[in-house]
C-alpha cells in the first residue's frame, strides 16, 4: 500500500520512485520512496478548483492537469520531483474535464469533457486548434501518432474515430459493441487492434488494422470494467474491474470471435416450439419452451438441449456459460485451457496506472486507498 487520504482519488500516474495522486479535494500529491521504504508526499499542492484528470510525460516532465471548471493547468516538475511550477492554463470546456492526453510528437493537448466536446490545443501557445461534438459525454480516449487517428469512447457505448489535422478534423466511423457505456480504452500501435471496457462488464477487442471488422469478446469480470492498460512486450492485457477483480489476459493466442445468436420459432436441435410460436404449439399439443441461445454455435435452443455448462476460453469465455449438448461434447479440455490469469486487488477499483518498463501497477480504490503491486510475475 502506498498511502490513504480523507477525500476519494479522481486519478492516479506512476512517474519517478512513486505515483502522482489527485484528490476531490483539489489537492495534487506526489509521492516519493523515502530511505525508510516507506512513501511520502514530496509535493502537497492545492489547485483552484476539484481535479477530475491528468497527464503526466516523464521526457518532459510535464503535467496536464483538468479540472471540474473545464481548465488545464499545466506544470512542470523539478527533477529533484520536490516542486511543480505553473506554466499554463487552457479553457478547453464548459464543465468538468473528463480525460487528458498529451501528445510530444505534435505538441498537442487532446482533452474530452462533460460537455461533450472532444478538443485538441496547442500545447506551446495554448491555443484551441479544434473540436468535436460527441453524442455523449466521452469516457474513453487514445490516439494514435502515426495514423492521427483519436479514438473517442462515451457513456452511450459508441466509440468514435476521427483523423485530426492541425486545425481539422474528419469523421472515419463509429460503431457499437457494447450493450453499456464504455468505461476504458487502450490502443495497441504495434498489433494496430482497440480495447474498450464496458459497464456491461465486458472487453472487445477491435481489429482496426485489419479492416475486416472483427471483434473479439472477453468476459471475465463480474463488475463494470474500470480501465485498461496493455502490455506491448508480452502481448498481455490487463483489465481491472469495480469489484477488485485484476484480469491479465494472454493475447498471443489466436481467438475466436462469438458467433451471432441465431433467430428461430423453435429449438434448432429437438424443434420443440418456443413459447410465441402458438401455431406449432397448437398443431403439435405442445407447451411452447423459453428460448436460450448457445455460446458456441449460436443456435437457438430450448433448456433441454442446452443444460451443461463450459468455460470457452479462446473465444472469451473465461467463466461457465450455457452451450448446446453437441457443443459441450465437441470443446475438448485443451480448448478449455484458460487464457487470463486472475487476482484480487480487495478494493474497488478506481483508477489504474501500469509501468510497464518495471512492471508496477498503481490502483486506486473507493477505500481511498492506493495500492502498488509488482506485476512482473504474471506480465512477463
Amino acid at each position: 500500500m502506498v498511502g490513504s487520504a480523507e477525500s476519494s482519488y479522481w486519478t492516479i500516474c506512476n512517474v519517478c520512485e512513486g505515483p502522482w495522486e489527485l484528490t476531490a479535494s483539489r489537492t495534487v500529491r506526489v509521492w516519493l520512496k523515502r530511505d525508510s521504504g516507506q512513501y511520502w508526499p514530496s509535493i502537497y499542492y492545492v489547485m483552484p478548483s476539484p481535479c477530475s484528470c491528468m497527464s503526466f510525460n516523464p521526457e518532459t516532465r510535464r503535467l496536464s492537469i483538468g479540472l471540474d471548471n473545464g481548465t488545464i493547468s499545466e506544470f512542470i516538475l523539478s527533477e529533484d520531483y520536490n516542486k511543480m511550477t505553473p506554466v499554463k492554463n487552457y479553457q478547453a470546456h464548459q464543465s468538468r474535464v473528463t480525460m487528458i492526453l498529451f501528445v510530444l510528437e505534435l505538441e498537442w493537448v487532446l482533452s474530452t469533457g462533460q460537455d461533450k466536446l472532444f478538443a485538441w490545443h496547442c500545447s506551446e501557445s495554448a491555443r484551441r486548434l479544434g473540436g468535436y461534438r460527441t453524442s455523449a459525454v466521452a469516457s474513453g480516449l487514445q490516439f494514435d501518432v502515426e495514423t492521427r487517428h483519436v479514438f473517442i469512447g462515451d457513456q452511450s457505448g459508441q466509440v468514435t474515430i476521427l483523423t485530426l489535422e492541425q486545425d481539422t478534423c474528419t469523421l472515419v466511423t463509429a460503431f457499437r459493441g457494447h450493450t453499456g457505456g464504455v468505461t476504458a480504452l487502450c490502443w495497441d500501435p504495434v498489433q494496430r487492434v482497440l480495447f474498450s471496457g464496458s459497464s456491461d462488464h465486458s472487453v472487445i477487442m477491435w481489429d482496426i488494422g485489419g479492416r475486416k471488422g472483427t471483434a473479439i469478446e472477453l468476459q471475465g469480470h463480474n463488475d463494470k470494467v474500470q480501465a485498461l492498460s496493455y502490455a506491448q512486450h508480452t502481448r498481455q492485457l490487463i483489465s481491472c474491474g469495480g469489484d477488485g477483480g485484476i484480469v491479465v489476459w494472454n493475447m498471443d493466442v489466436e481467438r475466436q470471435e462469438t458467433p451471432e445468436w441465431l433467430d428461430s420459432d423453435s429449438c434448432q436441435k429437438c424443434d420443440q416450439p418456443f413459447f410465441w410460436n402458438f401455431k406449432q404449439m397448437w398443431d403439435s399439443k405442445k407447451i411452447g419452451l423459453r428460448q436460450h441461445h448457445c455460446r458456441k454455435c449460436g443456435k437457438a435452443v430450448c433448456g433441454k438441449c442446452s443444460s451443461k455448462r463450459s468455460s470457452i476460453p479462446l473465444m472469451g469465455f473465461e467463466f461457465e456459460v450455457r452451450v448446446c449438448d453437441s457443443c459441450h461434447e465437441a470443446i475438448t479440455d485443451e480448448e478449455r485451457a484458460p487464457t487470463a490469469t486472475f487476482h484480487d486487488s480487495k478494493h474497488n477499483i478506481v483508477h489504474v496506472h501500469f509501468d510497464a518498463t518495471r512492471g508496477w501497477l498503481l490502483t486506486s480504490g473507493t477505500d481511498k486507498v492506493i495500492k502498488l503491486w509488482d506485476m512482473t510475475p504474471v506480465v512477463s
